[in-house]
């Protein structure tokens, strides 16, 4: 059985009873939102310990009937066909209490950027990178997230070239941070007469939506330039200097917007660029502290070819974790959650493994 940190567990306990008791005092409005916060986040692992306890309760009434030789054989019998299930629901409770209490991503919660870009390939990356914007847009409907389309760049036979998007809703970037990465697709492009595969990919990168707490831009580290900004095809040009650019001076990010309000672009680029600055501030903290060993799913590193999507075969292939699966046409309808769900118990068990070893 799984060792367990039971005083903090208990601490956990006696902070979430502090908490039921000062909401059920009435406090002020604020004070309430900031209690019911905490409640929610400590519910799942407390209820978690409490099943935990309950069943260590029925083990030892369990293990002490067995003992006494007074019991008679009818109980004694019932007592050993229901000791191995009581001992298989403590084991999975263990499991579930660690994962609980495993160190928390502070952005996990946060809602995220979705920036996907056409890599090698022409054309037919620009279309693959359509593809997988509606596979994720397609799956934060199926979540309940907004999706919003910062700025775009067509492809010219269709998809994009870039388009960069924010997913808004809770816990977003926990289900969608091991996006990040090159994805690659192998089918036979609907213009090549002779049926040859084409490989190409794409580019994906899920940053965690900062908020102006999170990381602060000074005004005299930004330059901003507006610039006339025109329609497809040159058509429906806008006379007015409407689209934007940030240019970042420490760093060097530009992030442009040009939608029709230039007061929209520059919040919208704002946006951008503060998401931008807080996943490098935390990707340099994350090599910092794995110096010495490297997650194989949480390495965020973006030019790693994490994925092959072969169309031919139907099947699609995550190289980090060694998942196939024969179910391609379900995925780019927004049905990922197998591969989502497999890559967090991954890197669950990476963490768990690496506790372990500090033991």
């Amino acid at each position: 059985m799984a060792k367990l940190p039971v005083e903090k567990m208990r601490e956990l306990e006696r902070r979430f009873g502090e908490i039921e008791a000062r909401m059920s005092a009435g406090p002020a409005a604020d004070v309430y939102v900031k209690l019911a916060s905490e409640y929610s986040e400590l519910q799942p692992v407390v209820t978690k310990i409490r099943a935990y306890e309950k069943a260590m309760a029925e083990l030892s009434d369990l293990e002490a009937l067995l003992e006494d030789k007074s019991v008679d054989r009818e109980m004694r019998e019932l007592a050993e066909i229901e000791l191995p299930d009581v001992k298989e629901r403590i084991e999975a409770l263990e499991q579930e209490i660690q994962i609980l209490l495993l160190p928390k991503d502070a952005a996990d919660e946060k809602s995220a950027i979705l920036e996907i870009r056409a890599g090698t390939g022409g054309s037919e990356a620009a279309l693959f990178a359509g593809d997988l914007f509606r596979m994720y847009e397609r799956f934060a409907s199926a979540n309940n997230w907004k999706v919003e389309v910062l700025s775009s760049s067509e492809g010219e036979a269709g998809g994009f070239k870039e388009i960069i998007a924010t997913i808004t809703g809770k816990g977003v970037f926990a289900k969608l941070k091991f996006e990040s990465g090159v994805h690659r697709v192998q089918r036979v492009p609907e213009t090549e007469a002779g049926g040859r595969i084409h490989t190409s990919a794409a580019t994906v990168a899920v940053l965690p939506e900062a908020e102006e707490i999170d990381i602060e831009i000074r005004p005299e580290d930004i330059r901003i330039d507006t610039m006339r900004s025109s329609g497809a095809g040159g058509q429906h040009v806008n006379t007015t200097d409407s689209a934007v650019r940030i240019t970042h001076l420490p760093t060097g990010i530009v992030v442009t917007s040009s939608e029709k309000s230039q007061h929209q672009n520059r919040a919208k680029a704002m946006q951008v660029l503060r998401s931008r600055l807080y996943d490098a501030e935390r990707q340099r903290a994350d090599s910092e502290r794995s110096a010495d060993r490297k997650s194989q799913v949480g390495s965020g590193d973006r030019s790693e070819r994490i994925r092959t999507y072969n169309f031919p075969q139907g099947r699609v292939t995550d190289h980090r974790i060694n998942l196939t699966l024969y179910k391609l046409d379900r995925m780019m309808v927004g049905e990922i959650d197998e591969v989502v769900d497999a890559l967090l118990a991954d890197y669950q068990a990476s963490q768990l493994a690496q506790l372990g070893e500090q033991q």
